[in-house]
């Protein structure tokens, strides 16, 4: 792990001293060598839970997948984002590529730390690098307020973490995430460990987010350029199901079993009622966003249930919906480099004008909606048996939930690639091999998981 750290480190620092002319294909292919590398941890997690120890950093068979899409995202965020930042100057792409890489650094360290106040800093470190891309590199004027959304909901939901996580460390002398299960249970009560897994939820609800505690992720995703909205719907909304994921497994023999039913249901009804919110969606980035929310929602669901299928289902996937939903975030920024609009009754008979787009916005569509046999299906099968299982009143919930979820992907497809262009978009430039190497660059992994499911599954 501290491989793959010194690695990003000397990317960052040779992105500052490069060349003008050498600076894009420099940021690509360092990053393409940290997502290279990165595959080096995957057969060690086959032998034991914990691997590649450091001092403070480790992997093991969650925070691997996750790892490794954080570092297969870097060099994919940066090609997709050449095209319209040409016209910037100089300083302003340098900053631009030095910020990706921080959050790339940070999530690496986030997932792979042992210590939870590490976890924590490491967590709150993306904030800021996040909230520059979308107020210095949005498109509209309402970056400003997106941004203003997007840090006040992330900071009011990390108070109450830090604070429990001072008190927790305060009672144990320990926030080690291996070996603190033990020393709570034992040395704590179980009504403050109630008190505190409560109050610890809170910051990752809203980082996933939930239903709820959504507000700020519409107006972040479509004010934010192409490698924000990518970074966040791929990488930074699983930073939430992985924190889950990790106090699930320290909590779940005392407070879970009294607040995961209001939990639950919270989340599943939540799935369904943005699944019918992204029906009436009418701007493309703001579909794609809320079907975010629907899907982390199911998600949190899946977790509170604390079963080996809930939690091996969000994992897949968390994974799946992160590699879909960037390359759908991708293609829709194909478009709207070339139309100027996101509106999807003007963006539409895409299938006359960009041919060979329409294959990767289906294939897309057809993995975010669930279709056999991509891996969302895998997780989705995972995470509807867990809830049944849990509670046979989810069926109708759950169920309808992910018809709407079948009917806002076909729609996606279907209002964006069927019909006639209109005479505004009537005569857009073909497609160019950088947005085809990116849309392959998705499906590649998908591929991969499709072949060996068991490499996304804890087991």
């Amino acid at each position: 792990m501290i491989t793959l750290v010194l690695i990003t480190t000397g990317i960052a620092l040779t992105t500052a001293i490069v060349p003008n002319n050498k600076l894009w294909p420099n940021a690509i292919a360092q990053t393409t060598v940290l997502a290279l590398a990165s595959l080096f941890i995957i057969p060690s997690q086959l032998n034991t839970s914990w691997h590649t120890l450091s001092v403070f950093l480790a992997t093991d068979t969650i925070s691997t997948p996750l790892i490794i899409l954080s570092c297969w995202l870097a060099p994919i965020s940066i090609l997709a984002s050449k095209g319209h930042l040409n016209t910037n100057t100089p300083d302003s792409n340098r900053t631009f590529i030095i910020t990706i890489i921080i959050i790339t650094g940070a999530l690496i360290v986030t997932f792979s730390a042992l210590e939870l106040l590490l976890f924590y800093i490491a967590f709150e470190t993306t904030l800021i690098p996040t909230l520059i891309l979308i107020t210095r590199w949005g498109a509209q004027m309402e970056r400003f307020q997106a941004g203003l959304y997007f840090i006040f909901y992330t900071l009011f939901g990390s108070l109450p973490l830090l604070i429990s996580l001072i008190a927790l460390y305060i009672s144990s002398s320990s926030l080690s995430i291996p070996n603190t299960e033990l020393v709570w249970i034992s040395n704590n009560t179980i009504n403050s460990l109630n008190t505190w897994w409560t109050l610890s939820i809170l910051a990752f609800l809203i980082k996933m987010p939930v239903y709820g505690f959504h507000l700020w992720l519409p107006k972040a995703h479509v004010e934010a350029p192409v490698a924000g909205s990518m970074i966040l719907a791929a990488i930074l909304l699983k930073l939430g199901g992985y924190g889950l994921i990790r106090l699930i497994s320290l909590f779940v023999s005392t407070s879970l079993n009294l607040i995961s039913l209001p939990l639950v249901v919270f989340c599943s009804w939540g799935a369904l009622i943005t699944s019918m919110v992204c029906v009436r969606q009418t701007d493309l980035k703001a579909l794609i966003a809320y079907s975010s929310v629907g899907h982390m929602s199911i998600v949190a669901a899946a977790i509170f249930t604390a079963t080996s299928w809930g939690i091996n289902g969000a994992l897949m996937l968390m994974i799946a919906h992160g590699l879909v939903s960037s390359a759908l975030f991708s293609l829709a920024n194909t478009v709207y480099e070339r139309s100027g609009t996101r509106t999807l009754a003007i963006v539409r008979g895409l299938k006359t004008l960009l041919p060979l787009s329409t294959l990767w916005w289906l294939l897309m569509c057809a993995a975010n909606l669930g279709l056999p046999p991509s891996p969302n299906l895998i997780g989705e099968i995972l995470i509807l048996s867990s809830l049944i299982s849990w509670s046979i009143w989810l069926f109708p919930i759950v169920g309808i939930a992910t018809v709407f979820g079948a009917i806002y992907s076909l729609m996606i497809f279907q209002l964006s690639q069927q019909g006639s262009a209109e005479n505004a978009i009537n005569n857009l430039s073909l497609s160019l091999s950088r947005e085809h190497l990116l849309a392959i660059l998705h499906i590649a992994p998908l591929v991969l998981i499709i072949i060996n499911p068991l490499s996304a599954l804890i087991l």
